[in-house]
């Protein structure tokens, strides 16, 4: 394992701590709050450009731009939580582009994964019926926002947490760090 640096070492307390908090939140609240992602996005970018001047400006930018806007996007056609979308935007400047591309990737793999074996689950133990109905819009009603997260199958959150987790590893296993 290679020696770590001050700035890799801030970058790992901060990142893994937040994570970690934000995936707790996530799971028990299905919120991810404002005071929690605004202050480490603006961390992020005093970080950036403490350790690393301006290209850790354009670092933070661009990781900004790659999480927040992918994540704005989805959020727009109504497949991701307006938490979700903050949570990468506070990440992004963290991990600049490049990481948080290789987090998204992992993220959406961890959760393709997880909601298979929860719908699964579910259809075993509690029947195909009871599943449709709990996991499925009714496209004859309206549905309030508390309705729709009721319906989600698991917190986004938990998923960008392992993925960041695998991801900080490999490159730290493989001595590329960030």
């Amino acid at each position: 394992m290679p020696t770590l640096t001050t700035s890799q070492i801030v970058f790992l307390v901060c990142v893994l701590l937040f994570t970690l908090v934000a995936a707790i939140s996530d799971i028990r609240t299905r919120k991810i709050p404002n005071k929690m992602t605004v202050p480490m996005c603006l961390a992020g970018l005093i970080y950036q450009v403490a350790f690393f001047q301006l290209n850790g400006l354009w670092t933070a930018l661009i990781g900004f731009a790659a999480g927040f806007g992918i994540l704005f996007i989805l959020w727009m056609v109504g497949t991701a939580g307006g938490g979700d979308v903050k949570l990468m935007g506070a990440l992004g400047p963290w991990m600049g582009g490049m990481l948080t591309l290789k987090v998204l990737f992992c993220s959406l793999v961890f959760v393709t994964v997880g909601t298979l074996g929860v719908v699964i689950y579910s259809a075993l133990s509690r029947g195909i019926r009871r599943t449709k109905s709990q996991y499925i819009k009714n496209k004859a009603t309206a549905e309030t926002t508390g309705e729709r997260q009721k319906r989600r199958v698991m917190a986004f959150a938990a998923p960008v947490a392992l993925a960041t987790w695998s991801v900080l590893a490999v490159q730290l296993l493989t001595n590329h760090p960030w």
